[in-house]
């Protein structure tokens, strides 16, 4: 008897090119961590102490007012060398010294930043060269090539600011950026990032464990968020203390929701739990820019289960998850789509409670959803369709589930999503026509849902079976059947979903 092809994994593969499943209760595998890796920076930003320092501003041009502005803004002592007489008005009323004179190397003397605006380039590289000479980093306006450092568009909630960098291409750009950035942001930030300056000495003194003090200004970021509207007081403070005191020495774990695939169809609040996080457990659907959002500190392990492949063992998520809660971690559980959608939170949740360790759930969009939306059709449409269903197209042996609601299933004017169904999609597709369901129902698969790669094969539940294999192998697939599909083309080999 000749031995099966196998696949990049090991397995044994039939004769369409797809693999089996694994015998003998399938392959296990160990949860794997792996670092965040910073992609490479064309700048590193950094944020420059300069009150009560020297700052050299060389030009009479309004590049070189709004640059003196900025360095004043920021408590420089700001030497201004305006060139001319009437260049120098320009200046007039800003916090600075201002003389009409041009520049001479020894006025950067003890400078800690050295900022031009000269139109002769020979004497732009000199300036350069002088203000090295000096030990102080230097700007030249619009001049990108000769800079140590440059300006970015800045977002002010002072003592919170946002500086955003295009590395000199596309200023616009960044000033589109701060004005997205500034109709989220809000003005009230301002006061409990100052409150947080005030009470910081004593949350140092009173919570000795890092642990403590970290969870305590977790804490505190949640409540800015959500009471940016008012000034935070003392009590504030205290209340989150005597939680933290109470809590001493627990974790806690958060079950988030990443949505079908495309980092921007996250929620706010799924962002910020991984954003607070020190630990992320993910599964293989979450993709690389998502878990790009997170804090970059957050230690990052892989947990994924692959359909019909190696995965890690549920009772082991389980155990991992309590221990890193018990030991003081912030624990995020990533799952792809929503949790609560065959995604085995009950079970998380349940090891949590037993525990006593704080758990909670932070919705996701659900693949239905997020394939309904990149097709463009609604899960419900009056005279088509009063009800959608979710069921999975596999159970924890592999197969068809045996318990599935036919009859439910078979109902024409409902919308069926089937989660998992890649293996088992033929045998669904005759038990449901078995049991009643029309072979013409309108029947889409729809493989990478809301990604750049997004496929779909659509046409009759019939021949939807048949279809399917032209979808990229490995990619993710779920199915949606009844009449709201039934106006799809037959089939996209590629197309860029919206997050729109």
């Amino acid at each position: 008897m000749s031995e099966l092809p196998k696949d990049t994994l090991g397995f044994e593969m039939d004769a369409a090119g797809h693999p089996l499943p694994p015998t003998g209760g399938g392959l296990e595998r160990k949860p794997t961590t792996t670092p965040a890796r910073i992609a490479p920076l064309p700048n590193l930003p950094v944020f420059h102490k300069l009150t009560g320092r020297k700052a050299v501003v060389v030009g009479g041009s309004q590049g070189a007012l709004w640059k003196a502005e900025l360095l004043a803004a920021a408590g420089a002592n700001v030497l201004v060398l305006a060139g001319h007489e009437a260049a120098a008005k320009l200046f007039d009323g800003l916090a600075a010294t201002v003389l009409p004179r041009g520049w001479q190397p020894q006025d950067l003397d003890g400078a800690a930043l050295a900022v031009a605006d000269l139109a002769d380039r020979a004497e732009a590289e000199r300036f350069v060269a002088a203000a090295r000479a000096a030990g102080a980093p230097v700007n030249v306006i619009d001049r990108t090539e000769l800079c140590d450092f440059t300006f970015g568009t800045i977002v002010n909630r002072a003592p919170v600011v946002i500086a955003i960098s295009t590395d000199g291409g596309a200023p616009t750009l960044g000033q589109a950026i701060r004005a997205r950035i500034e109709s989220v942001l809000p003005l009230g930030l301002s006061g409990w990032a100052k409150a947080a300056l005030r009470w910081r000495p004593q949350v140092k003194a009173r919570l000795a464990d890092f642990a403590d003090r970290r969870r305590f200004w977790q804490a505190f970021a949640s409540l800015a968020w959500t009471q940016a509207d008012r000034a935070p007081d003392d009590a504030d403070r205290e209340n989150l203390l005597r939680s933290i005191s109470a809590a001493k020495g627990r974790g806690k774990v958060t079950l988030v929701g990443a949505g079908p695939g495309d980092p921007e169809l996250l929620t706010l609040k799924a962002v910020r739990a991984l954003q607070t996080a020190t630990i992320i457990l993910y599964d293989d659907l979450v993709g690389p820019e998502i878990l790009e959002l997170a804090r970059r500190e957050a230690t990052r392990i892989a947990v994924g289960k692959t359909g019909h492949g190696p995965s890690v063992r549920q009772s082991e998520i389980c155990e991992r998850i309590v221990a890193l809660a018990e030991a003081g971690e912030t624990v995020v559980r990533l799952k792809g789509g929503d949790p609560l959608i065959f995604g085995r939170a009950t079970e998380e949740v349940d090891a949590c409670r037993a525990a006593g360790i704080e758990v909670a759930i932070v919705p996701g969009i659900s693949a239905a959803q997020g394939a309904a939306a990149a097709l463009g059709v609604s899960l419900t449409e009056r005279m088509q369709a009063r009800r959608v269903q979710y069921v999975t197209g596999h159970g924890a042996d592999g197969k068809l589930p045996r318990d599935l609601d036919w009859a439910a299933i078979a109902d024409p004017i409902a919308t069926t999503a089937v989660y998992m169904p890649r293996r088992t999609l033929a045998e669904f597709a005759r038990e449901a026509m078995a049991h009643g369901l029309a072979a013409g129902t309108p029947a889409v698969a729809v493989a990478s849902a809301t990604l750049p790669a997004q496929q779909h094969v659509a046409g009759r539940l019939a021949d939807l079976p048949g279809l399917v294999p032209s979808l990229a192998p490995g990619a993710p697939v779920i199915v949606l059947l009844g009449a709201v599909v039934g106006d799809l083309p037959a089939a996209v080999p590629q197309v860029a979903a919206s997050a729109a």
